[in-house]
């Protein structure tokens, strides 16, 4: 494959214990992603100029918020604003009410706040699609995400043809989530040879729906608990059914604390 070939993060989701491996690798790019934008890479004119046209969903502005650095949030904010501004005077056929800061006014103020004995501050590598019009709302973030979570897909399906340990792992895990189970599949059937998806098919199947079934029964033993005649019994594994039962059927992870700063 052309492209690089993410066998590494394929294989630690697997061997995650996530209840989707594709959801453990979602959560994994969201959060080096927002460290990545929120880290110094906002004083770097290339990254700026991105955020700038093509802005952030609704999703990852509160998450940008809630993880809490301020100044990166507002020069990002000052410079998307701008950007806003001056493209909806011209729309509207009127003049700008503020001029817009220069390029090079910006960058000599955003170094300025880096310069010193420490230099400038090291960026945080990391991993949904939009045009920067008005008329189609966008996000730098989920477009990143967007082009890493198509090539996952592509190496996922190369690993169940070229890497007999990874497909030995898969089917000991807990699978996936009915969303990402879809996409794997539509990858698998367009990107594998006819006799090598043939035999991947019913083995992807049972895996969804033996796991379906698991988590269908710590949902229905949760139930069953507040009875008040199994008061004394054991939970098993059912006291987190439930953000579980949630994830296999959407594809998120609803019990995640909020994501903040870790420096």
């Amino acid at each position: 494959m052309r492209e690089k070939l993410y066998t590494i993060e394929l294989t630690d989701a697997v061997k995650s214990g996530d209840e989707c491996c594709f959801c453990w690798l979602e959560r994994k790019m969201e959060q080096e992603n927002l460290e990545f934008v929120l880290g110094s890479s906002y004083m770097e004119s290339d990254v700026r100029d991105q955020t700038s046209l093509h802005g952030f969903c609704r999703h990852h502005t509160k998450m940008m918020y809630d993880y809490g650095n301020t100044l990166g949030n507002a020069w990002i904010l000052k410079s998307r604003m701008e950007k806003v501004r001056a493209d909806l005077a011209e729309k509207l056929g009127v003049e700008s009410a503020k001029p817009v800061e220069t390029k090079k006014r910006q960058d000599g103020i955003l170094k300025s706040l880096f310069s010193g004995k420490t230099g400038k501050k090291k960026l945080m590598s990391g991993a949904f699609s939009e045009s920067s019009s008005h008329e189609s709302c966008g996000c730098y973030i989920c477009e990143r995400m967007e082009t890493i979570y198509a090539r996952m897909l592509d190496t996922f399906a190369w690993m169940l043809e070229h890497d007999p340990d990874f497909g030995e792992t898969l089917m000991k895990s807990k699978g996936f989530c009915l969303r990402h189970f879809e996409e794997a599949q539509e990858t698998c059937e367009r990107t594998l040879k006819g006799e090598i998806w043939e035999a991947w098919k019913p083995k992807l199947n049972r895996l969804m729906l033996d796991n379906l079934d698991r988590v269908q029964e710590d949902v229905n033993w949760l139930i069953e608990k507040y009875d008040y005649r199994n008061k004394d019994a054991d939970w098993k594994e059912s006291r987190d059914a439930v953000p579980r039962a949630m994830q296999k059927l959407v594809g998120s992870h609803p019990a995640d604390p909020v994501f903040r700063d870790r420096r």
